[in-house]
Order: structure tokens, then sequence, then C-alpha cells
């Protein structure tokens, strides 16, 4: 209990917006940083903007909030097209194809059902919008995590509204699909959806987790479970967070990669066991969180810290030689989503 009432000082000073502001302009948040200088040659992205108003829906009410939500709104809003699909990178000012994806395209679509949840009566009805508006073009996902993310966001509806029909139809749709694959996979010693373990592992058990809690599906809460125990037994088993590193990623049968590992995966994991705990109440959850989140303070394989205090930045990534020193949106959002779950715990 010590630690915990230690990290609770530390994180509830620690809400530091600086670098989110720095990395934000009228458009969006940039994609990518040098050191902790904002790049505007790298664009903007859907992904980034989508967690960027998963972000801001968290912050205190007052002008900073509302018009960080208009900013990231409105990126979402504009990346949308009227066929149906999402364009993910936006540079120059022109929306271009190379990193269209189904995953970015779940990411936003969790963030307008968050959006569609807010207090505030106009981020509210803007969420409620593109909610109507975008779920025709999530019906057709066949990526895991794409799946996963879009789950999500119909389980927060469903749980919190008087979700339409449709909203539970396609819940219940992808809520199949991932326990059919996961049974399709799971073999003792590997109790996981795939043959191998790549990146944002956590949210497959955190969607199904999210889809019980809406729906009382025991089948989703059971696997949810199983799945998040191999995560469990495998990447905390050194006594802290040691996340699949993106070099080589983790095959079964194969070894798993130690680097590089980035503060989104970080984040993953913590959501994860987070949605366990209030699915369960069982404390071991919890503290899975708290472990989960010190990755980001230096309780990880380099025992070194990601954030910097100077900038208000996250280091990109944990590498062989120590760390890589640029500190890019992805990065950023991690950590803040990461302390603003672990401050709510902590007040709760």
């Amino acid at each position: 209990m010590a630690h915990q009432e230690a990290d609770r000082t530390i994180l509830l000073e620690h809400m530091d917006y600086r670098h989110l502001k720095n990395m934000t302009d009228h458009i969006g948040m940039l994609q990518f940083s040098i050191g902790p200088l904002p790049d505007p040659r790298s664009g903007y992205t859907l992904d980034d903007n989508a967690r960027a108003l998963l972000v801001s829906l968290r912050m205190e009410e007052g002008p900073e909030r509302d018009n960080l939500c208009r900013i990231y709104m409105g990126f979402l809003e504009q990346a949308w097209q009227p066929d149906g699909s999402w364009h993910n990178l936006l540079l120059d000012g022109c929306f271009l194809p190379t990193l269209d994806s189904q995953d970015s395209r779940g990411r936003a679509f969790l963030a307008c059902c968050l959006a569609a949840l807010d207090q505030s009566d106009r981020v509210r009805n803007w969420g409620r919008f593109m909610v109507r508006r975008t779920l025709p073009g999530m019906q057709d996902m066949r990526c895991l995590r794409s799946m996963a993310y879009v789950l999500l966001g119909l389980s927060r509806l469903i749980q919190r509204t008087e979700a339409e029909r449709f909203y539970r139809e396609l819940a219940l749709k992808y809520g199949e699909a991932l326990l059919s694959t996961y049974c399709q996979n799971s073999v003792p010693g590997w109790r996981w959806f795939e043959d191998r373990l790549t990146y944002c592992n956590g949210i497959m058990p955190q969607s199904l987790l999210a889809f019980y809690r809406a729906t009382g599906d025991h089948r989703a809460l059971e696997v949810g479970e199983e799945s998040l125990g191999f995560l469990s037994d495998n990447l905390f088993k050194r006594g802290y967070l040691n996340i699949v590193g993106n070099q080589a990623w983790w095959s079964r049968g194969g070894i798993c990669s130690d680097y590089d590992q980035q503060p989104v995966d970080a984040c993953s994991t913590a959501l994860a066991f987070a949605e366990a705990y209030l699915a369960t109440g069982q404390s071991a959850y919890r503290q899975r969180v708290y472990t989960a989140f010190r990755w980001y303070r230096g309780h990880n394989i380099n025992a070194l810290p990601l954030y910097d205090p100077g900038s208000g930045g996250c280091y990109d990534a944990l590498i062989p030689s120590g760390l890589n020193r640029n500190q890019g949106a992805e990065s950023l959002l991690s950590l803040l989503m990461c302390t603003r779950l672990i401050n709510w715990l902590n007040l709760n």
C-alpha cells in the first residue's frame, strides 16, 4: 500500500499537457517530433487525433478542454469520407492512402462512441452524430484489433445508454468473431487469439471484458480473463512489465523479442487489466495496472523513465542502447491516458 500512496502523490501532480499543446495546432495533433520539437513535415494521422480526443475528453472542464476537443473532433470529421472510409494520414494539406487501415478506423469509431457519452452537450451531440454516420462503414472489419476497437466502443454505448438494436447486433457479431478466433487458436501454453503477439495486445481481452460488463455474456468474461492471464504470466514474470518488442514480436514456439518496447503497448496492457478489475473487482488486476504504469517511470528492462519532465513529453521507445529520444504523439498520448487511468483508480 505504501508504494501506491507514493504513486498517488506523484501522479496527481503530473497530468502534464505541455507537450500535447505543443504538438497541436489548428489542424490537429502532429504525428512525430524530433527530440521534443514537433515535426510539421510528419503530418497528422487519424490514429493520433482519435487518441488525442480520448485524452481531451478526460480533461477538466474549461476553455482549454473545449478548444482541444473542437480541434480533434474537426480532424476526425475531416478524415471521414462519404463512401464510408476513413483516411489516416494528412500531409501537406492532402490525405494520402499510405497509412489507411482498419485499425485507425476502429480507433476513430471508439473515440466517437466515447464522445457520444460526454457531459458536454456540444461534444455529446457531435459524438452521436458521428456514431450514426460512421456505423455503416464499421460492419466489414476483418482485423481482430479493429473489431475489438469497435466492440469496445459499442459496449460502452450499450452499458450506458439505451443503445439502438443495430448497435447490439454489431457488438454481438464482433464479440462472437473474437470468441471464435480465440477458440481456434488457443492451445495449452498459448492462450491467445493469434499465433503471435504483436502490438496493442490488450485491446482484445479488454473489449471482451467490456462486452461482458455490457451484456453479461459469461463466455466473454471467461475468454477475457484467460487470455489476460496468459499476458500476465508472460509479460510480468520478471516482476515488472516486459513488453513484446517490435523487432520480431513473439510467435508461438519462438522467443519473445525484448526490443523495441513502445509506450502504446504499456497503455494497452494497463487498460486491459483495469477493465478486468472493473469486471471482477479482483485487486490483483488493479495491482497489474499500477505495475504496467510503472513501466513509464523506469520499472522496465532498461531501468529508464520515459517521461521527460523538461518537455512534458514521452520518449518513443526502449531500445537496446537505452531510449529513442524522439517524443511523438502516440507515445505521449499513451502516457497521458495511462496516467489519467491511474489517477482515477487512486481517487476511487
